[in-house]
């Protein structure tokens, strides 16, 4: 029989660790204050005028609740990342309880990830994600050196590339002609694995 992993995977970010050591004794109303505020968070409002009346209000150090906010965030942010075909109710439910967070707050978060604001979530998430810039333009030639100080370079072709970026970096470098013929036949190679994996049944999500 196989046992199915906890979705934040094998070792527990140091966040939630954190965060689950700090929920213990921590009232109703002071989780759900805390919890909106990582809710604005995740949808990109600003949430530090509400975090600064926590401080404010409730009997929790600076310390105290940054711990807490940053489990929350990384608890429900991971949730949010995956489809709700792979991961269900229940078993998100189990894996806080295997956290030990205390059963009167499973609910709510478990509202968060399955409840009707999920695809304001979802859509905030995919906005505000950090994002690497793009390749906007390749241009290669091959040029042959002529003349060199090294003796097994000169009259050795090489490809010249530049690539230029959509933040507007360009790139220049040069690659020997047998490190490209190596370059492609990895990139086809991986090509190739990625392909034999999605045939396999075995990876398929299923209900």
């Amino acid at each position: 029989m196989s046992h199915r992993s906890c979705y934040l995977g094998a070792r527990t970010p140091m966040e939630v660790d954190l965060m689950v050591k700090q929920l213990k004794g921590l009232d109703k109303e002071t989780f759900r204050r805390i919890l909106k505020a990582v809710i604005n968070s995740l949808e990109g409002k600003d949430s530090r005028e509400a975090v600064r009346s926590i401080t404010e209000t409730e009997s929790l150090s600076e310390e105290q609740l940054s711990y807490i906010l940053a489990g929350m965030y990384k608890l429900l942010s991971e949730a949010l990342r995956l489809p709700q075909t792979s991961l269900k109710q229940e078993a998100f439910k189990g894996d806080l309880r295997d956290l030990r967070i205390p059963e009167e707050f499973i609910s709510d978060f478990a509202s968060v990830v399955f409840g009707s604001r999920r695809s304001v979530l979802e859509s905030a998430s995919l906005q505000n994600r950090t994002r690497l810039p793009t390749l906007q333009d390749l241009q290669w030639r091959v040029d042959v050196a002529i003349s060199s100080s090294s003796l097994t370079r000169a009259l050795q072709p090489a490809i010249l590339m530049q690539l230029k970026l959509s933040n507007g970096n360009i790139h220049r470098f040069e690659v020997q002609v047998a490190k490209f013929q190596e370059l492609r036949y990895n990139v086809a190679l991986i090509l190739k694995e990625m392909n034999d994996l999605e045939k396999r049944s075995i990876l398929k999500i299923q209900d």
